[in-house]
C-alpha cells in the first residue's frame, strides 16, 4: 500500500514539475515572429512535427499555416496521450504516431527525463547538462519503437501534399532523423531544427552536422527563430531555419 501510495504521489510530482518547467521555458524563450522568417507565406500544405512532444508545436503551426496537414511523432507515452487527444479535435486533419524516428527500425532505449519530459532523448546526458539543468536527474530508461522517416511518410496512404515543412526536436539526435529521412527532406521545401552549441548529450549532432546534411540536400540556413543564452552570455541553443535553395529567390522577396 505504501509504495501504491508513493507511486501515486510521484506521478504527480512529475506531472507539476513538467507543468512548471514548460511554463518557465515558455516565459525565458522568446515568442517566436509568426513570420517564421519569411516561411509564413510559402504555401505550406504538410507539416512533419518530430519530437512533437504534447503538441504545442503542432498547434502553434497549425494556427500559422490553416490549410495544413500534421503528421506529428512522439515516442513518449505521456506527452502523446495528450498530443492523441488534441489530434482528435482537427477533424482528420492531424495523424499522430507513437514512435520514435531515427536511421534504423528496431527497438531502443530512450531515457525519460521524469521532472521535464521535454529534455528526454535517446542519447544520454552529460553532466554539464545535469548541471546546468539538475532537474533532467530523475531519468528512466523506457523501450520504444523507432522507425525511419521515409518508412513512415512512405507508408501513408496517400502522399504529402506540398510544400512541406519539417520541425525537428530531438535532443541532439537530429543527424540520425536526417539520415533516415532524405527522401522526405528531398522533397520538403524547409525545416525548423533545435540545435544544441553547448554538448548536452553524448555523440549529440553538432550546427556543422546538420549544416552539411541539410546543405547536401539542397537546403539553405536562413537564421534562427530564438536563442537561448548562458550567464556569460554564450548562445546554448537556437531554432533553425533552412530553406531549399531553389525557394531562395522567392523567399526573399
Amino acid at each position: 500500500m505504501q509504495k501504491k501510495i508513493q507511486s501515486q504521489w510521484n506521478q504527480v510530482s512529475y506531472k507539476i514539475s513538467n507543468r512548471f518547467f514548460n511554463l518557465v521555458g515558455h516565459l525565458l524563450v522568446k515568442e517566436w515572429n509568426p513570420k517564421l522568417l519569411g516561411l509564413s507565406k510559402l504555401p505550406i500544405r504538410s507539416i512533419i512535427d518530430v519530437g512533437a512532444n504534447d503538441g504545442n508545436f503542432s498547434q502553434k503551426l497549425s494556427r500559422i499555416f490553416p490549410q495544413s496537414h500534421i503528421y506529428s511523432f512522439e515516442p513518449l507515452p505521456e506527452p502523446f496521450k495528450k498530443l492523441e487527444q488534441w489530434g482528435k479535435q482537427q477533424k482528420g486533419r492531424v495523424k499522430v504516431f507513437n514512435i520514435a524516428l531515427g536511421d534504423s527500425i528496431q527497438a531502443i532505449e530512450i531515457t525519460k527525463h521524469l521532472y521535464f519530459n521535454q529534455s528526454s532523448s535517446i542519447l544520454k546526458t552529460t553532466q554539464l547538462c545535469e548541471r546546468i539543468y539538475p532537474m533532467v536527474k530523475k531519468q528512466q530508461t523506457i523501450v520504444v519503437q523507432q522507425s525511419t522517416l521515409d518508412h513512415k511518410i512512405s507508408s501513408l496512404p496517400t502522399p504529402l501534399a506540398p510544400d512541406i515543412l519539417i520541425k525537428l526536436d530531438v535532443q541532439g539526435y537530429e543527424d540520425r532523423v536526417i539520415r533516415g529521412g532524405i527522401e522526405t527532406f528531398k522533397q520538403a521545401i524547409a525545416c525548423i531544427v533545435e540545435i544544441s552549441l553547448d554538448i548536452l548529450y553524448q555523440e549529440q549532432a553538432n550546427f556543422k552536422d546538420i549544416f552539411l546534411r541539410l546543405d547536401q540536400l539542397g537546403y539553405c540556413y536562413a537564421g534562427n527563430l530564438d536563442q537561448v543564452q548562458g550567464k556569460d552570455g554564450h548562445v546554448r541553443y537556437f531554432n533553425a531555419v533552412f530553406i531549399k535553395k531553389i525557394a531562395v529567390n522567392n523567399y526573399a522577396r
